[in-house]
């Protein structure tokens, strides 16, 4: 009998050490940091259980003992109820705080940057290229884009869409993205309108879009833009045509490659305002708001013209005679860059 007793003595001294030692594997564990040394993307699909999550973790080699991490889950049970989603593991993250993160459901934030001055080609492109993103539009066409966003204004595509950098989450659709990029252009297109000064020569909100992306094609200085929008309102009102380089080199389309001659200069396009009389068909480009508001509200100056003076600004001009000066200060200054 005492044999008996000193039996299940000595088994419960085991049990007991090895159910310690086990415990003490399952915290050591929780507090174990991922075997990462740069930020890791990690996809849970619907559905996925807790064996199923260990082999994926330890099959990503971002585990190392299956069998303890399921001894986890049953000790910590919270812990035990993630989330499908696509996450974002940075190094130093614990095992805990991984578990933690895919219980929370807040899935990995990707960025995607419009920058202003680009076309919607340009932008369709980078969507195209952008990780994660659920591609559903048939083709890159503006017709398809404007049928499948559903504009009021069909022809109004370019131009109608709002530069920032917009962060989605894995599966967004590149539908859903458009849809949130145009809504935001048409809120501060709006806004512009509503706030113009008075007089101003654009039938419709398009061309005020028009208008502002040629300022943002012309000038990349801030102080300038509402003077290179007097520019082009006074030729406007006084019937001189608007003569902007970017118009030209937007009709050109691919054929562009990077230089502009005379004869591009004299070659007729819708979009060529050396040629044509007024505003342009529609945008060449995204402008940015800055350029809205300076559409919006040009200064109010007696300039007719205006030319790069080689230090990143613009030399402004109220008489030709006074802008070629200007052009020859330019092209000294460029020599000069140049070493000619």
């Amino acid at each position: 009998m005492k044999k008996m007793f000193r039996f299940f003595l000595v088994l419960l001294i085991v049990l007991g050490v090895a159910a310690g030692a086990g415990v003490w594997k399952v915290s050591q564990l929780a507090k174990t940091p991922l075997p990462i040394k740069q930020e890791a993307i990690f996809t849970l699909k619907q559905g996925t259980g807790r064996l199923a999550l260990g082999t994926q973790l330890y099959d990503e080699k971002l585990i190392t003992r299956p069998r303890v991490f399921q001894w986890l889950l049953r000790v910590k049970p919270e812990l035990a109820k993630f989330k499908a989603g696509t996450y974002r593991f940075t190094p130093g993250m614990t095992v805990s705080d991984m578990l933690e993160l895919l219980a929370s459901g807040k899935e990995a934030q990707f960025p995607l940057r419009l920058v202003e001055g680009m076309r919607l080609s340009d932008l369709l492109e980078q969507l195209r290229e952008a990780p994660f993103v659920q591609h559903t539009l048939k083709d890159d066409s503006y017709a398809t884009v404007a049928e499948t966003l559903k504009f009021e204004h069909p022809e109004w595509v370019e131009g109608w869409f709002y530069p920032d950098t917009w962060m989605y989450t894995a599966n967004t659709t590149d539908v859903a993205l458009l849809k949130r990029v145009h809504q935001k252009m048409v809120k501060a297109v709006a806004q512009a309108w509503e706030s113009k000064i008075d007089g101003l020569p654009y039938k419709n909100e398009n061309d005020l879009v028009t208008m502002a992306s040629i300022i943002e094609k012309e000038t990349a200085v801030a102080s300038e833009r509402d003077q290179v929008a007097s520019v082009f309102i006074n030729r406007l009102r006084i019937g001189m045509r608007l003569q902007t380089d970017p118009t030209v080199i937007y009709g050109m389309g691919e054929s562009y490659n990077g230089k502009l001659t005379r004869k591009d200069l004299e070659t007729p396009t819708p979009y060529n305002t050396y040629v044509i009389s007024g505003m342009p068909p529609g945008p060449i480009a995204i402008p940015s708001e800055a350029s809205l508001q300076a559409a919006a509200h040009p200064a109010k100056t007696p300039y007719l013209y205006f030319v790069a003076d080689g230090k990143g600004g613009h030399t402004f001009s109220t008489n030709l005679a006074s802008h070629n000066k200007a052009v020859q200060v330019y092209i000294k200054a460029l020599k000069d860059k140049n070493g000619q």
